[in-house]
């Protein structure tokens, strides 16, 4: 039992290293966030930070206190600003550490039903998976959202393009947006109103828009209107091309997708498969696996069976990071 107090004590001490390089690794702030939560889509701007610091832990502040004192707040901030979710830094990290002490406590739970799982390797892989997950579920709401939003966006600009050319303002083209799209592009065009209307420019609000939703099509249109405002000419004639420039571009990827398909998941069924086939038969006959962690055999003073079984993973990683770099056609 000593054994596995040390596990876990030593598991706990990687989660939060992992937390650590993972908020780091997170991608660069531009503008102040101060104005972040006036332009936020819901709740009033002055009574919520107010009502936010009654029901605001201790625990939460000390971890803004400490993020905001090495300036991550605002780098995780537009991470999750990107993924739209309804979380502040401080909460977002707090749920990131307890994540691999919850998966580990699930499947220790789960041991009563299946007692391989309540082996100390199970605990390890279970506990790592929680440490990941969190990350793993911010790039996929992340992904998805913009796959959304780019979806959509030929449409809005058409939409913007027909609003100019009825004789209304750019300003109100968007206003036209927020009322017309759906989320997510609504939201998104909403808080550019809400930040020009508290007094921001419209080249600093679309850069912002820019920063949250990191599309390359979005930046081809803010780049053309930014610089429309500045040598003139006809907008709308620029949003015609720029629209039909992203359908062409959405239609090749769509193709591109289609005919990878089968080789991207051919792909994932060979690195998955062994990997489920291993689980499968740890939760069946957990000797069967755990033998392989046996000494002897040893190879410089770890068991062989480990050994090979890393050596495994490693090829399977490298086989999977080939498969994708073949199949990623950049358009």
């Amino acid at each position: 039992m000593g054994m596995l107090q040390f596990v876990i004590a030593g598991l706990a001490a990687g989660a939060v290293l992992f937390v650590a390089i993972g908020i780091a690794m997170t991608g660069s702030g531009g503008v102040a966030s101060r104005l972040e939560r006036y332009t936020r889509a819901g709740g009033a701007a002055t009574s919520e930070p107010a009502a936010g610091a009654e029901r605001e832990s201790a625990v939460i502040a000390g971890i803004t206190r400490v993020m905001e004192g090495q300036d991550l707040n605002a780098r995780l901030s537009t991470e999750i600003a990107r993924a739209d979710l309804k979380l502040r830094p401080a909460e977002f990290v707090a749920a990131w550490i307890a994540s691999p002490f919850a998966f580990t406590a699930a499947a220790f739970v789960a041991g009563i039903i299946f007692p391989g799982f309540r082996n100390v390797v199970a605990l390890a892989a279970f506990f790592l998976i929680g440490a990941y997950f969190p990350r793993w579920y911010l790039g996929y709401r992340q992904r998805k959202r913009l796959a959304e939003f780019s979806r959509q966006l030929p449409d809005t600009i058409t939409l913007l393009a027909n609003s100019l050319r009825a004789g209304s303002s750019f300003l109100q083209g968007v206003e036209l947006v927020t009322r017309e799209a759906r989320p997510p592009i609504s939201e998104e065009f909403e808080r550019v109103v809400r930040e020009m209307s508290l007094g921001i420019a419209l080249q600093p609000a679309l850069n912002n828009l820019v920063r949250r939703v990191a599309s390359e099509d979005l930046e081809l249109l803010v780049t053309a209107i930014n610089i429309q405002s500045q040598v003139g000419g006809n907008l709308a004639t620029v949003l015609d091309s720029i629209a039909f420039t992203i359908r062409e571009r959405v239609r090749i990827i769509g193709e591109i997708q289609t005919l990878t398909a089968m080789q991207r998941y051919s792909g994932y069924v060979i690195t998955l498969l062994p990997v489920g086939l291993g689980g499968l038969l740890f939760l069946i006959s957990p000797s069967y696996i755990t033998v392989m962690f046996n000494k002897p055999p040893e190879t410089f003073g770890l068991p062989t069976g480990l050994i090979f079984f890393g050596v495994g993973l490693i090829s399977m990683g490298i086989g999977y990071l080939f498969i994708r770099r073949i199949v990623d056609i950049k358009v």
